[in-house]
């Protein structure tokens, strides 16, 4: 299997390269800058490097000489826009093996890579051909990895995780629905001292107050009407690791002082026993709204706010880390592909396009549900732009599209029939009109 290092700054195009590489069984690193790469080829010994002509820090044709001249005998392949294709050229004549045009033609991209890696070296004889038929790969991945981004916010997250990680500290998460404030609080256990014990992760928002105490710290059978055994609560199985309490604000005031108890007094009491139970938890919470806001109304206790909160961090949203858009949405289809058992390589150009210019409101989370449901309904090698949600496609076309009736009507309908792709109820929503209306007119254009 021959060892690839790819070096592209288009994440978004690294990561489509890296899945159809793969695909073809091919062992890829990918480095998003110059200096990444030249760390990984100290550590790597690679059998091709595929560098683009453009580094946001490096020109691409430097990098392929400083590479030459302590490894002369590696194939250097360079990728290149169409404007650029006389500059990529003239590299071939100082050492390039070859040059790749952008966008890729698969068929073009394998040709030009089994060649570079047949290439007679000073030392002797032809290289291994590498060229293979596409294989299923076997993925393993774990659902709750915390993917490491390269965008600011993401460095930003990263940093303060590894910090408070190692430490006791509470720690409060802060973000918007669907951020990954609970993949967060896992990384944090994980990287903490308590990682082989347990991480109990609780969703204060679906716990009704008049149980919360028998969910929290248990209860002994008899001690109410249903406890038919008893029963241990969510801080005594977390004893000795990590307890997780998200949407921690929708907790009543009543929960807000028993909780603050535990806490002080890291002692529990099941409901209707009158042994307490020392605990040794740590304590990792969750909100998506401002909590001194509601310390403010009233709403929670500030003391509570103040023991659940050594240390803040923020959840950014998926329009902070924009940058990392498509590492997401690979690490996504990743786990879709095996959860689905299916075995897409990536993404259209199209619709690449059109995630990015999306606000994606309901962040990793609506981000996950769009790619689990186009790889579900994709037949080919690639997610393409008719298998995205309808909802989603129409919300992306309100950006760039004011729909009138008021004048060139019949083309107006029928431009909306087709990016609707002929739902007459969803082209009614979009021409703000009912469907009764839309049939009439329809009727009257003699539109079928």
């Amino acid at each position: 299997m021959a060892k690839i290092l790819l070096i592209e700054d288009d994440v978004a195009f690294c990561k489509l390269l890296e899945k159809f590489l793969i695909k073809k069984t091919f062992e890829v690193t990918t480095a998003f800058s110059a200096a990444e790469a030249k760390s990984n080829i100290k550590s790597t010994e690679f059998d091709l490097i595929i560098t683009d002509l453009r580094l946001p820090d490096y020109d691409g044709i430097t990098l392929m000489s400083e590479i030459k001249m302590t490894h002369p005998s590696i194939p250097i392949l360079l990728m290149t826009g169409y404007a650029d294709v006389s500059t990529a050229v003239k590299a071939i004549k100082n050492g390039a093996a070859d040059y790749i045009s952008k966008p890729f033609n698969p068929e073009e991209v394998l040709l030009v890579i089994n060649n570079a890696l047949q290439i007679t070296d000073d030392k002797g004889p032809l290289k291994t051909s590498f060229f293979v038929k596409s294989e299923k790969k076997e993925v393993k991945i774990n659902p709750n990895k915390f993917v490491k981004g390269i965008s600011k916010a993401s460095l930003k997250l990263a940093e303060h995780i590894q910090l408070v990680s190692p430490t006791t500290m509470s720690v409060l998460i802060i973000g918007e629905s669907g951020t990954g404030k609970e993949v967060i609080a896992k990384s944090i256990h994980e990287n903490s001292s308590r990682k082989n014990t347990n991480f109990i992760a609780v969703d204060c928002g679906s716990i009704p107050k008049e149980l919360a105490s028998s969910e929290f710290f248990g209860h002994i059978k008899g001690s109410f009407t249903g406890a038919i055994q008893d029963k241990i609560g969510f801080f005594e199985a977390a004893n000795g690791g990590t307890i997780f309490l998200d949407e921690i604000g929708n907790l009543s005031y009543e929960n807000q002082i028993q909780l603050l108890r535990a806490l002080q007094e890291r002692k529990i009491k099941p409901v209707g026993s009158n042994k307490e139970i020392e605990v040794d938890i740590r304590i990792i919470t969750a909100t998506n709204e401002d909590l001194r806001e509601a310390v403010k109304k009233g709403d929670f206790r500030e003391d509570l706010y103040h023991r659940i909160n050594e240390f803040s961090i923020h959840s950014p949203s998926l329009v902070e880390r924009e940058e990392d858009l498509m590492l997401f949405s690979d690490f996504f289809l990743e786990k879709s592909n095996l959860e689905l058992n299916k075995n897409i390589i990536g993404f259209s150009p199209e619709v690449m396009a059109i995630f990015q210019n999306y606000k994606w409101p309901g962040n990793l989370r609506e981000l996950q549900n769009c790619i689990k449901r186009a790889t579900l309904l994709s037949q080919g090698d690639f997610i393409e732009k008719a298998v995205l949600p309808i909802e989603f496609f129409l919300n992306e076309e309100k950006k760039t599209t004011v729909f009138s009736l008021s004048e060139n009507e019949k083309e107006t309908i029928l431009e909306t029939l087709h990016r609707t792709n002929n739902n007459k109820t969803e082209a009614a929503k979009l021409l703000k009109i009912n469907r009764k209306t839309l049939y009439n007119k329809l009727k009257l254009y003699g539109i079928n």
